[in-house]
């Protein structure tokens, strides 16, 4: 599946729930998705907080909830994601990082 397909699923979604209505209890603004994403890593985080192996089952579900909401940030703000991380791996394609 296409990252432009997800994102047109995801979209869907949120539709569905009445979350893109002005008078919604969780108005989808970047900043608010932005704010929803750091929970979310912060969820990812805490998976490993007392443990170096999560569930799969866990994991998976901590990274699709980070996915979700990075695919509605972009979205959203008019970027091309795809575009953009095929981009940034150009870029660090010619970058140099000090050694450890």
């Amino acid at each position: 599946m296409e990252l432009a397909e997800l994102s047109q699923r995801m979209h869907q979604f949120v539709q569905s729930k009445g979350w893109y209505e002005a008078d919604s209890p969780r108005p989808q603004q970047p900043r608010n998705l932005a704010i929803s994403l750091a929970v979310e890593v912060g969820e990812l985080l805490e998976l490993y907080q007392w443990s170096d192996s999560p569930t799969p089952a866990a994991l998976a579900e901590e990274l699709a909830d980070v996915g979700l909401y990075l695919l509605q940030l972009a979205s959203m703000s008019g970027i091309d994601l795809e575009q953009a991380i095929l981009d940034k791996l150009q870029r660090n394609l010619g970058r140099a990082w000090p050694e450890a």
